[in-house]
């Protein structure tokens, strides 16, 4: 197979779609037979699919464009990188699951690109089919400029794409309950179903944790990581759960949030606040963030003496009280 620098030779998650339709359907029939744990809801499937539809669709709305911007910025790199060359494919697989990690906090910690990354959270259910619900907006917040660095470095944009294609088609067996936990070399390394129920956690406990595409170690690093106990089960959606499972409102919720918020704002650091500060963010504090729910938990936590923090191992049994 013949590697062109500007153009993928093929695009990992269109050739995973067979696996992921057939690993549904799996997973589906496996726990109505008990023999596998995964809570399935047919409206809130539905929602998932048709949201991943809807971001297909806007991928190729938006898709050539971003590939443009990468093809004229690989004009002015510094290094001419082969897309041949073994150790290129490791430095790129490393490369491009940091900023994966980066751009994943930052969608998490920023509210201007919370809002196009929200939707991925709203399902109040945790399997196989969370995994397609994917963005509409994604390419309008510009996230992706963030790895438009990898190729002024002189990575060849086809070779960024394929391996972002294998680090969404690495993430999506991360989304089930059927897996516990995998041997402790590979949870100390790796992504896994343990550590990205976590991330998908509303527990206060959990919050903003475990941004990882492939790799763990960057949570590790960079004080971002949280391990998952046995006794405090993670409860999954948004902190302020929708309530219902029409599309437009799954995609575009956030979005219209900033929007009215925007109309009350009085001053630029208002603005500002409410487009870039975090999510909850208001100009008199009255309104909860990740920040606030975390220190009234761990304030109750101290109140109960209890532990804050959890860094032994997660079958640790000191039992930690509900937060409503």
């Amino acid at each position: 197979m013949t590697l062109d620098p500007l153009k993928p030779a093929f695009d990992p998650v269109t050739l995973a779609i067979p696996i992921f339709v057939l690993t549904i359907i799996g997973e589906i029939v496996l726990a109505r037979m008990g023999r596998i744990k995964a809570n399935y809801e047919a409206r809130d499937t539905a929602t998932s699919l048709f949201m991943g539809l809807g971001s297909t669709v806007a991928g190729l709305l938006t898709g050539g464009a971003i590939f443009a911007v990468s093809l004229w910025a690989y004009q002015y790199r510094l290094f001419d990188i082969p897309m041949t060359a073994w150790w290129a494919w490791i430095a790129i697989f490393f490369l491009e699951d940091l900023v994966y990690y980066l751009f994943h906090r930052l969608a998490h910690e920023r509210r201007f690109w919370w809002a196009s990354h929200v939707n991925h959270h709203t399902s109040q259910h945790y399997n196989l089919s969370t995994a397609l619900r994917q963005t509409w907006t994604g390419g309008l917040a510009g996230t992706w400029l963030l790895w438009v660095p990898l190729v002024l470095l002189g990575f060849p944009p086809a070779m960024i794409a394929i391996q972002k294609g294998i680090s969404l088609v690495y993430q999506y067996w991360v989304h089930t309950e059927a897996v516990r936990r995998m041997p402790a070399w590979f949870e100390a390394v790796f992504n896994t179903p343990s550590h990205h129920r976590v991330h998908h956690a509303r527990n206060p406990r959990y919050l903003d944790s475990n941004y990882a595409g492939i790799l763990i170690i960057w949570d590790r690093m960079f004080g971002t990581f949280v391990v998952e106990r046995d006794d405090e089960p993670c409860r999954y959606g948004i902190v302020r759960n929708l309530g219902d499972f029409n599309i437009l409102r799954v995609a575009f919720h956030e979005w219209m949030a900033i929007g009215r918020d925007l109309v009350t704002a009085r001053s630029v650091r208002d603005v500002l606040g409410y487009l870039f500060g975090p999510p909850g963010w208001s100009p008199d504090g009255s309104r909860d963030t990740s920040k606030t729910l975390k220190a009234r938990w761990a304030a109750s936590q101290a109140a109960a003496g209890l532990p804050a923090a959890s860094p032994g191992p997660p079958e640790a049994k000191d039992p930690a009280p509900a937060v409503p």
